[in-house]
């Protein structure tokens, strides 16, 4: 399971490395892509298997599914990390991100998210200070769902 949050630093080519105690988990290759509120996410290759059976189960003579395909596939890198969990950023996804030198991986169980450090810490104290709203609008997209 992915869970927590690490700094990390990203070098002027764009190169990092995703942190040990993810590292386990998502294996040697993994799927870089745009994300939504302009961070990035990692994902393992099993797992995207399993994300795009979901893509393509949408019908895509949609504009919204060949949209959601357009940013989230068109935008994904297959990536190979090396044996310190390093790799390069693609600078496409890096300008997307606007990634700087201070960068905050996120693990949310099957995904990683890699937030520039500025954003997500304004991210963070959003979060923070509307916790409980979102709870309660969550909960009510489930009781609609029922």
């Amino acid at each position: 399971m992915l869970l927590g949050n690490y700094q990390a630093k990203i070098n002027y080519k764009g190169r990092t490395a995703v942190p040990s105690k993810y590292r386990r988990e998502l294996t040697k290759n993994v799927v870089v892509g745009q994300w939504y509120e302009n961070c990035l996410v990692i994902i393992s290759q099993q797992q995207w298997q399993g994300f795009l059976k979901q893509i393509e189960e949408k019908p895509f003579i949609t504009a919204p599914s060949r949209e959601t395909d357009r940013f989230l596939v068109g935008g994904a890198f297959e990536i190979e990390l090396d044996s310190q969990g390093r790799f390069v950023i693609p600078s496409s996804l890096r300008q997307y991100a606007e990634l700087k030198e201070e960068v905050v991986f996120v693990g949310l169980l099957n995904r990683v998210e890699i937030w520039d450090k500025t954003r997500w810490d304004k991210h963070q104290k959003y979060l923070d200070e509307h916790a409980e709203e979102i709870a309660e609008r969550l909960n009510k997209v489930g009781e609609k769902n029922s």
